[in-house]
């Protein structure tokens, strides 16, 4: 067994290397990368299949690292080791996860028992750990009143993207009233309104800048989560200027 732990700070480093020789005897090679970039590089070169991986690194974070080796490799084992339980990173590894992968999700204030466990479940036993905290936020998104649904949360990033109406119609193949009723929905959840009970007062808020700083105050957003964003939007920016030249 050959297992690469990636992870930008050292003592969090040496306290994985020691979990990971604890919890799994058998492993006969540990390699350590400080950001995803370098773990690509290294589980491209050394073909590792098990992969304990922090979520807040730069130049490249966890989930887009993630999302390479997945695309490569979609056999890959990965136990995600952080100190967020946010709603943003649970959603973005949702989205890349392949059909069948063995995964994981634990918070570093985990015991070091309940690391060691998740680390023989994902890489022996090909089971998903996901702590009980953010096991929570995934039962909210799917399904509680107050979660969003996948067009919800997508229209919330592209707001925060600074995208009109409009646009999000386009990008996400909705009508204009659709977008109009997500958008109202979202308001609703996050709780946000002008305070103001007189309707011929002036608007205190723009509702859908505070819409964005509330998502990101209740970790419904986070940098990672627009950076991916940002970047998907360069592509569809492109494939739509193609599309309108054609014309």
């Amino acid at each position: 067994m050959k297992v690469l732990i990636v992870e930008d700070d050292p003592l969090h480093r040496m306290y994985l290397n020691e979990a990971v020789h604890a919890a799994l005897p058998e492993c006969e090679l540990i390699m350590e990368a400080s950001d995803g970039l370098a773990c690509e590089k290294l589980a491209r070169e050394y073909r590792f299949d098990k992969i304990v991986m922090d979520l807040q690194m730069s130049p490249r974070n966890g989930i887009e690292a993630a999302r390479t080796i997945w695309h490569e490799r979609p056999e890959t084992s990965i136990l995600f080791w952080s100190n967020f339980a946010d709603e943003a990173n649970v959603r973005g590894i949702a989205r890349i996860v392949p059909d069948g992968a063995a995964y994981g999700y634990v918070l570093k204030s985990a015991s070091e028992e309940r690391l060691h466990l998740a680390l023989r479940s994902i890489f022996v036993e090909a089971q998903c750990v996901i702590d009980r905290e953010i096991r929570g936020l995934q039962q909210k998104s799917l399904g509680n009143v107050y979660g969003f649904s996948d067009s919800e949360y997508e229209i919330l990033i592209d707001i925060a993207l600074g995208l009109t109406d409009r646009a999000i119609a386009r990008r996400r193949n909705l009508s204009l009233r659709s977008v109009q009723n997500r958008l109202q929905s979202i308001y609703d959840k996050l709780g946000v309104y002008n305070p103001s009970a007189d309707t011929s007062s002036e608007a205190l808020f723009n509702l859908r800048a505070r819409a964005v700083t509330v998502a990101f105050l209740r970790k419904l957003l986070n940098h990672p989560a627009l950076e991916r964003a940002e970047a998907e939007l360069a592509i569809w920016l492109k494939r739509i200027a193609r599309q309108d030249a054609q014309l």
